[in-house]
């Protein structure tokens, strides 16, 4: 098995793809509207998963994911990146098990965890 869509709940969808294409940096896969039904799929740089969200894609409250996690390479360079294109996240974290973290959220409050993994 491999996962291959994260269905993410948000309040205005022009506003959410504006926030992962032009902030984040996500590619554009589809945007396509059918009648009262708007389904939107992006996918992070280097990833085989992807994120989609619309209209009439999901019935859960916008907001409401608590933690996704992005692996990236280098956690300090993500962070002023994100700071640079406006986006609120935290500090630099070290985690006990030795991987660093930084936290953001969407427009809508979905939350993001970005992870620089331990040298193994």
């Amino acid at each position: 098995m491999k996962l291959e869509l994260v269905i993410i709940p948000v309040s205005d969808v022009e506003v959410s793809k504006k926030f992962y294409t032009e902030q984040l940096g996500f590619h554009e896969d589809i945007d396509q509207v059918i009648e009262s039904f708007r389904f939107v799929q992006l996918t992070p740089p280097g990833s085989s998963c992807s994120i989609s969200f619309g209209t009439g894609v999901t019935k859960a409250k916008p907001g409401s994911i608590d933690s996704l996690l992005l692996v990236v390479k280098d956690i300090q360079n993500a962070h002023d990146e994100l700071l640079k294109k406006g986006i609120k996240v935290s500090k630099v974290e070290m985690m006990p098990w030795g991987s660093k973290h930084i936290y953001f959220s969407d427009p809508d409050g979905n939350k993001w965890t970005l992870q620089e993994k331990p040298l193994r």
